[in-house]
């Protein structure tokens, strides 16, 4: 339990120092030439990791544009920094990905490609006495950052069951807190489950003995959804058409060496956050995590309308009803694609 609370508190730290940073330069600095990039540590942004770790995306972007990658631990202090202008691109869940859509200005964050599916489970504790969602009422369960892809999914799953959260007048506490937090709090057994993404949800597993309820992705049709998506400012994209271009197809390159190479994939990932944190992660742990997840550039454009759908239940997206029009960028046209999801709200 020690060893990866360092590693969290590690990652923690980094990701800390480095969005205070951002939001307090980006004003100060010039972004010509440059491009500058967000992801998580998490298995489940294999694609920036490996595509940054192995050269991919610096081999076909050229010597001519800087690439800045920026560790951030959640995906709504993405879109905060992105509105700050100190991001260009982000891979992030479809919650904070629609959020930044419909609150930024103008409509200026779209959605470029996907990156990941799948890769997102519901553990329970060994001593919670959960085996079905009939024994959900009185517990404790935590999600990370409350509008964030998981806390949207766990709350929609509560209402199709018939259950509110504590909040609502219901007998279930949902607890929105960081993943290292999830972690301290399962290993004391002061909560009794948590809906959360890889590797955090196999750490739960293999070293706490936490139990795999389901994995979200049988919830879904075809067992799809996106959990992991690029998006972009779209006055970036547009100023700089060819970088875009060139970092997609480097996108695409990552995506078809992961699907062929998963042992190198692990070496890589492991050696990663070796180097970011100072600790390592064991084969077999990393081997899971991949097993639950699906690294693909496919959107999975229905989820993404069902996720908007959801969050719009929950009050995510305002009172006035919400639409997606616009939200994928075509960059072959330079125009924005018809993609399109109304609410039914009038």
């Amino acid at each position: 339990m020690k060893i990866w609370s360092v590693i969290f508190a590690g990652i923690v730290g980094a990701t800390s120092l480095l969005i205070v940073g951002i939001l307090v330069n980006s004003d100060e600095t010039t972004h010509e030439n440059k491009i500058r990039v967000a992801y998580f540590p998490n298995i489940t942004h294999a694609v920036p990791i490996i595509g940054m770790e192995k050269g991919t995306f610096a081999n076909q972007i050229g010597n001519n544009t800087v690439i800045e990658p920026i560790l951030f631990d959640a995906g709504p202090q993405v879109i905060e920094s992105i509105f700050a202008g100190s991001i260009d691109i982000a891979y992030v869940g479809p919650g904070p990905a629609i959020n930044g859509f419909l609150k930024s200005e103008d409509h200026n964050v779209k959605i470029l490609s996907g990156a990941a599916s799948g890769g997102v489970s519901f553990i329970v504790h060994p001593n919670s006495e959960i085996d079905s969602v009939a024994d959900f009422g009185g517990k404790r369960i935590a999600a990370p950052q409350i509008g964030n892809t998981q806390d949207i999914s766990l709350r929609n799953y509560l209402s199709e069951n018939g259950l509110k959260p504590a909040e609502k007048g219901g007998s279930v506490v949902v607890l929105n807190i960081p993943n290292p937090d999830i972690y301290t709090l399962f290993a004391k057994g002061d909560i009794d489950a948590a809906w959360v993404p890889e590797p955090t949800a196999t750490i739960l597993v293999q070293q706490l003995d936490g139990k795999r309820l389901f994995n979200e992705e049988e919830l879904w049709p075809d067992n799809k959804f996106a959990s992991v998506l690029l998006i972009a400012r779209e006055e970036y994209v547009k100023q700089n058409p060819e970088v875009i271009n060139k970092w997609l197809e480097a996108h695409k390159q990552t995506v078809d060496w992961i699907n062929s190479n998963p042992e190198q994939t692990r070496i890589i990932f492991i050696q990663f956050m070796k180097k970011e944190t100072g600790k390592s992660l064991s084969d077999k742990l990393i081997d899971e995590s991949l097993s639950n997840l699906e690294i693909t550039s496919d959107p999975v454009v229905s989820s993404i309308h069902t996720f908007a759908k959801r969050a719009d239940s929950l009050g995510y997206l305002g009172r006035h009803g919400y639409s997606l029009d616009g939200i994928f960028f075509d960059i072959n046209s330079n125009s924005q694609s018809q993609e399109v999801l109304v609410n039914d709200k009038t």
